[in-house]
Order: C-alpha cells, then structure tokens, then sequence
C-alpha cells in the first residue's frame, strides 16, 4: 500500500493565529482586524504553486492585510506558524515502513515554509520516502492532478493508496478519485485508524 500523508496538522501541529499574533505585534495593528481580514485567495494558492516569489507573496499578502513590515518581519510571523510534531504519527509512519510500505508526504505549501520545517522536524523527512510539495510540482490540493500524479509517481493505482488530510475539500477529490481518504479532525485520528484498520 502506499500511505499518502499531508504535513499541517497531519504530522506537525499548525496553528495560523500565531502568525497574524506576531504580524499584530509588529504592526500595532488589532489581531481581531488582521483576523477579519485575512483570506487564503488567489496570492496564496500562487505563492503554493511556485507561481510568484516569495517577496511578491509577503508584498501582495502586507497589502490585503493593508499592514505595513519589513520583509523579515513577515517572515517572522510566518515561520511561526509551526507548533511541534505529532510524534504517534511519525512512529506509525516508521512501523510501516519498517514493513515494506510505501510512505510518503503531499502538502500544499511554499518555499519559506521548506526553507524552516526540515531543520525543525528532521524526523519528518526520515519518516517518509518522498516529499511531494505543491511549489515544487507547480499544482496544489485540492486539484485532481496533483493526486493523479503522486499515483502516477508511485507506480499505484487509487485503490492501492490511503491519504490522510484535514481539510474536507481534499479528503473529497482524493475520494472522487478513488483513494481511500480519512479526515484528520484531531491528533487521534490517525492512530485510532490504523488501531482499527491495520493489523
């Protein structure tokens, strides 16, 4: 079996009102005004898919969220956004493959974010086979093609893979797809499925 394994809150906690709290820190600008105006649109999915610089991303993202930072101060709040490891999922990701399977991670993310995780978490990368990240292959979930790819990639076909993700639209085109998809609502999902399915 391939084990498809997305990164935030799947493998390492995130939490994004820790970057809006630092970038109101900075800014003296209201968290509750940064929070209402703050949106994942079109800037964020480009800055995912490698389309736009990280520069651009911090210059398009300062002026939606109409505050004014240096660029080292916007990514200051934005490595904050990692809390720490779900260490039960990087030990399941090592039993299974320490017995043969295939483990590997898709995250929709960005190269400010790979520049910081990988020095945090070395254990990440240790637990998995391969990284398929979004800006390095130029399409993010929820896009049907970036699965079919990874399916591709693996040499698997979409019955022969589980994904774990928490966002519902993912979890639904991997479903579409064929892929058998469980909705990490919480740290005990994924131990209590594997308690259930996998012997």
């Amino acid at each position: 079996m391939l084990y498809i394994f997305d990164l935030g809150n799947v493998v390492v906690d995130i939490d994004f009102s820790r970057v809006l709290g630092v970038w109101s820190d900075l800014s003296r600008v209201p968290l509750a005004l940064l929070k209402s105006r703050f949106q994942m649109g079109e800037n964020f999915e480009r800055h995912e898919r490698g389309e736009i610089s990280d520069e651009e991303f911090a210059a398009n993202l300062c002026a939606e969220l109409d505050i004014a930072l240096s660029y080292e101060q916007f990514v200051s709040g934005w490595q904050a956004i990692f809390v720490g490891l779900r260490p039960e999922v990087i030990t399941l990701m090592q039993q299974l493959r320490s017995r043969g399977e295939r483990v590997v991670i898709l995250s929709n993310t960005n190269r400010l974010h790979c520049e910081y995780w990988p020095s945090q978490y070395p254990e990440v990368q240790q637990a998995a086979d391969k990284l398929y990240l979004s800006q390095d292959l130029g399409m993010r979930k929820p896009e049907a093609r970036i699965y079919q790819h990874v399916l591709e990639a693996e040499g698997v076909s979409a019955d022969e893979a589980v994904f774990f993700d928490d966002h519902p639209q993912n979890i639904e085109a991997a479903r579409q797809l064929g892929i058998t998809a469980v909705h990490v609502t919480d740290a005990r999902v994924i131990p209590d499925w594997f308690a259930a399915n996998v012997k």
